[in-house]
């Protein structure tokens, strides 16, 4: 069954954004938004789940290489909670290592990738979290 997610790659300078379509087979990255304030992030993710009438909040957490969870992930948790209770939307969280090089691995073969362009690498991570978060909800079903 099909739900309206958001994918989430949320870092400390950017939050990259990625949607689904209605069926929940193809993701497309959204946005990136620069962060500000945490009213202004809010108010910039609102505009989007309003928008897409979002159901659930797919978030990428940066787990350390061994598996533990470092400052970063951590980080990412507090701010996923305040997401959750200020939205009331439910979150799952998915092992995003590696996915911000998977990105920039694509960029580069499609010859997109711009070192200075940080925004369209964090877009396309969070693409990749939210098709790995669709993927495994495919093979569970």
């Amino acid at each position: 069954m099909a739900i309206a997610a958001l994918g989430l790659d949320i870092g400390r300078k950017r939050i990259g954004v990625a949607g689904c379509d209605g069926l929940g087979l193809f993701t497309t990255a959204l946005t990136t938004i620069n962060r500000t304030t945490i009213e202004a992030d809010l108010e910039a993710i609102a505009k989007l789940i309003e928008a897409r009438q979002i159901k659930i909040l797919v978030v990428g957490l940066p787990y350390q290489m061994d598996g533990t969870l470092g400052k970063q992930a951590k980080a990412t948790q507090k701010f996923a909670r305040k997401l959750s209770r200020h939205f009331e939307l439910p979150i799952e969280y998915v092992d995003e290592r590696l996915t911000s090089v998977e990105a920039e691995t694509q960029l580069k073969a499609k010859k997109k990738y711009d070192r200075n362009n940080k925004g369209l690498v964090d877009q396309l991570a969070a693409k990749i979290i939210l098709q790995q978060w669709l993927d495994s909800r495919a093979e569970n079903s």
